[in-house]
């Protein structure tokens, strides 16, 4: 999508960041240290939208300078649509609390949907953990990507504020990242860079299994098809 034009002194971020948070306190150092270590001459900023925490997230966050938003935990959808909502970027960078991105993340991504005139995209990614984690990773990265309407995930969605508004950001439904990727990639142009860019934990998997994990997004993709029709 064509940049937008801008009145004002240009001190706006070309990108911010959102970074939803609940008692995320032993994974969101790990993501703010990797967002501070962006290898790039682009602008950002950093917003995390906190979940009525009762750990140290929100002390973590103002330790890194980052924008803290209080959301109260009502859904992660409504985070990540608050955060945008107070977003100065061109561009909107969803990640989660215990996503790490490379270094070349934003020169690389930025690159590759203002070269291919894309509204949205993500990258491939590593999910860290148990071996059985590489089958979750395998999907995302090798049929996610391929579907005719790919499926950005909510840890690593990267989206021009023109087209997250024109939809109306993420519903409120389940496996709300989905619903968002299909309704956006009805509209308008969205791929997959295909070069890993960012590791996302595999606790749910560590915690679950691989088979319970599955089950669970299933389930949530049940409730989403039952709510659309």
């Amino acid at each position: 999508m064509p940049s937008d034009e801008r009145d004002g002194d240009g001190d706006e971020p070309d990108v911010s960041f959102v970074v939803p948070a609940r008692n995320e306190g032993d994974y969101l150092r790990g993501t703010l240290g990797s967002l501070a270590a962006l290898d790039t001459d682009y602008a950002a900023e950093v917003i995390v939208v906190d979940g009525d925490s009762s750990d140290d997230t929100t002390a973590i966050a103002r330790e890194y300078g980052a924008t803290v938003l209080q959301e109260g935990g009502s859904s992660i959808a409504a985070a990540r649509n608050l955060g945008a909502d107070h977003a100065t970027g061109e561009w909107l960078a969803f990640v989660d609390a215990d996503t790490r991105v490379r270094a070349n993340y934003l020169t690389e991504l930025l690159g590759f949907v203002e070269a291919n005139g894309l509204a949205a995209a993500s990258s491939y990614c590593r999910i860290t953990g148990p071996h059985r984690a590489a089958v979750m990773e395998l999907t995302i990265n090798h049929v996610f990507s391929r579907l005719e309407r790919p499926i950005l995930p909510g840890f690593n969605c990267f989206v021009h504020r023109r087209a997250f508004e024109e939809i109306g950001g993420f519903p409120e439904v389940s496996n709300e990242d989905t619903a968002f990727s299909r309704v956006l990639a009805d509209r308008l142009p969205t791929a997959y860079y295909p070069t890993v860019l960012v590791e996302s934990s595999g606790r749910r998997i560590a915690e679950h299994g691989l088979t319970g994990t599955l089950w669970h997004y299933l389930r949530l993709d049940a409730e989403r098809l039952r709510a659309e029709y």
